[in-house]
């Protein structure tokens, strides 16, 4: 396999973190316009909570067989076909609101377009940075990449989404499907080879199925990546969680806003963008396992805070801490995951992974909605809080400083 060069190494870099701050904006922006329409139209948890489970259920429903067709298409192409998806959901649903027809079903259906092309796009691009990057960079890209997906997703996207819908509902996703417009043209700017290169497997390349089983069989015997893989899902579960009851639990019992909920979210971005700055201090002072263990204690800090208080600022707060401890995680895990995964298998990695994880977000936004309407709002969120306390063992006896210093 050809080295990627450092001229074109430097421009795929400059491209991927561009396109992932701006499709990310306009998902900041589309997060808080579809929860916020649904409490419009009702005041059910589960309702509004079918929003946030439909935006994530693809995760779950389609993550492993998005996986295998990564590691066997151009993934370029495959980032063009997800923002395709995008511009459609984002405008029919632009077109029905504005119409004055949009209602939860379209909201469910636009959301679980948008989930699809969320899987498709970020396993694709997950799958491109070891290949147009090259190794001796990934730590610094995966830092920036990760520090603009939080920012613009949990930061400008949510407080400019806030805006925007203040002003109404059709303008911010026109917003949102400008942005994404913009993101598939910058595309064309990536140089270098946008296909794996597939290893020689004696008798022949397996079926799909195969390729799938492949995957999750090298993140499962492999027990650093297991074991991280498996308390994401506990700390996914609690994000999908949070997500899904905060909108309605920020617009009742705290009696925000719109744009002081898109405050509330915006916390989590400045979070993000705060732990992308610190990642490689904090790494320094305190190694990337306790870098690692730091996103479980500031997870748990984001999801018990709004049980024990409805402070605005506290809340806020609290959500800065989760928002910085995820990216602490996200830098840290893509370069583990990016070092011991074959290249050719990093679609199926990521794939598997992320069911593994971003899967659980649909399965906390159903739970948390059925606790929510038979035990409130607070016992909800602590139940969630608990989970991730229990993490906290397994991965300090797993999850050593060796292993992590040997995979990275």
């Amino acid at each position: 396999m050809r080295a990627v060069s450092v001229a074109d190494g430097s421009r795929n870099s400059v491209v991927l973190l561009v396109f992932t701050a701006v499709t990310n904006l306009a998902d900041g922006i589309t997060k808080i316009a579809l929860p916020l329409l649904a409490t419009r139209l009702t005041s059910s948890p589960l309702a509004v909570s079918a929003v946030s489970l439909a935006l994530t259920l693809p995760w779950l429903l389609t993550a492993l067989h998005i996986g295998a067709l990564v590691d066997r298409a151009d993934r370029r192409r495959l980032l063009w076909l997800a923002d395709g998806v995008r511009l459609l959901a984002v405008g029919v649903l632009g077109v029905l609101t504005a119409a004055g027809r949009g209602g939860i079903t379209a909201l469910v259906l636009a959301a679980l377009a948008l989930g699809v092309a969320e899987v498709v796009a970020l396993t694709s691009a997950a799958a491109l940075v070891p290949a147009l990057v090259p190794r001796d960079r990934r730590a610094r890209v995966n830092a920036w990449i990760a520090g603009a997906e939080t920012a613009a997703n949990e930061f400008g996207g949510p407080f400019l989404g806030g805006l925007l819908f203040a002003a109404g509902a059709a303008v911010a996703l026109g917003a949102a499907w400008t942005a994404y417009l913009g993101a598939t043209c910058l595309l064309l700017l990536l140089v270098g080879r946008f296909r794996a290169v597939p290893r020689h497997v004696p008798g022949g390349a397996p079926g799909v199925h195969g390729q799938i089983g492949e995957g999750l069989r090298h993140l499962w015997r492999h027990p650093l990546l297991r074991v991280m893989s498996l308390t994401l899902t506990v700390l996914c579960a609690g994000w999908g969680a949070w997500t899904a009851l905060m909108p309605l639990v920020a617009t009742g019992r705290m009696g925000l806003s719109a744009r002081e909920y898109g405050v509330v979210v915006s916390a989590l971005g400045c979070g993000g963008l705060a732990g992308a700055f610190a990642a490689g201090a904090v790494n320094r002072l305190l190694g990337r396992r306790r870098a690692l263990l730091a996103d479980l204690v500031t997870t748990f800090a984001m999801l018990a805070v709004p049980a024990l208080t409805s402070s605005l600022w506290a809340v806020a707060a609290a959500a800065f801490l989760g928002g910085a401890g995820g990216t602490l995680w996200t830098v840290n895990a893509r370069l583990i995951g990016q070092n011991l995964v074959p290249e050719d298998m990093a679609g199926r990695y990521n794939g598997a992974y992320r069911l593994l994880s971003w899967g659980a977000m649909p399965v906390g936004a159903g739970l948390v909605g059925v606790l929510a309407q038979w035990l409130g709002d607070r016992v909800a969120f602590l139940f969630f809080a608990g989970g991730v306390l229990a993490t906290v063992p397994v991965f300090w006896r797993t999850v050593t400083v060796e292993a992590v210093r040997e995979a990275t």
